[in-house]
């Protein structure tokens, strides 16, 4: 899935938005594109699941692709 995500801007950013997912599903593959503001994931985690990790650890998500 691909989601969204306002207000990354650094490597501290990936690291936190990575974390707040794989605390959830530590099998989770997560690809963070800073420039698009994009999350590319692979989890067990539901859309509603990662929006709440990602929004929880503090960033604007703005839509999601499943």
């Amino acid at each position: 899935m691909q989601v969204q995500v306002e207000g990354m801007s650094c490597g501290h950013c990936v690291k936190t938005v990575t974390r707040a997912i794989t605390e959830r599903d530590a099998n989770a593959k997560v690809n963070v594109d800073l420039g698009a503001g994009r999350v590319d994931v692979e989890s067990r985690l539901s859309p509603a699941e990662v929006t709440a990790a990602i929004t929880d650890a503090g960033y604007t998500v703005k839509g999601t692709n499943a």
